[in-house]
């Protein structure tokens, strides 16, 4: 895990530098500051969801797995409404600002940047729901802790990665 998370850390920066690169470089178009309203309500779910998931593992690790089962749907809940949340702020790019990937260098850069991250908060979402699964078919107990806490890692790796994405796209690229 650790070898995948520094891997996407890499790419993440490849992306977060094209996108800091391309700041107020598209000529045509909407720019940053017309368009993009910081999602905080969603950030939150995002973020909350890391404390989330921690308190699970720490439930599992006590054997309390049906306490473990709560938490990680609530993890699950967290970040699909996050997920969500992308979704209705790209609807009203698209379809009430006109923004697309090919409008300018800043959608083309927008989209691929909070792309990226959604692709990894989706992927993460079908983990974190084939670990909850498993738990209701009551094939995850005390003993599987470990396994569970490398899921873990990855999904605190993606709410870490939010904040840079946050901080760029929405602060400093205004």
């Amino acid at each position: 895990m650790y070898s995948l998370i520094v891997a996407e850390a890499a790419i993440f920066t490849i992306f977060v530098v094209a996108y800091i690169f391309y700041i107020g470089k598209s000529a045509t178009g909407p720019q940053p500051q017309d368009v993009l309203s910081a999602p905080i309500f969603f950030t939150i779910c995002l973020l909350s969801s890391s404390l989330t998931i921690h308190v699970a593992l720490r439930f599992l690790k006590n054997g309390k797995v049906n306490s473990f089962a709560l938490w990680w749907l609530l993890t699950i809940v967290l970040g699909a409404l996050f997920l969500a949340g992308t979704a209705r702020e790209w609807r009203r790019l698209i379809y009430q600002e006109g923004l697309t990937i090919q409008t300018n260098l800043f959608g083309t850069t927008y989209y691929s940047l909070v792309g990226l991250h959604a692709f990894h908060v989706t992927v993460g979402l079908l983990a974190l729901a084939t670990v909850a699964l498993f738990t209701l078919l009551r094939h995850v107990r005390q003993e599987h802790a470990e396994r569970v806490e490398v899921l873990s890692m990855y999904w605190h790796f993606v709410d870490a990665v939010w904040v840079v994405v946050f901080v760029v796209v929405y602060i400093v690229g205004r």
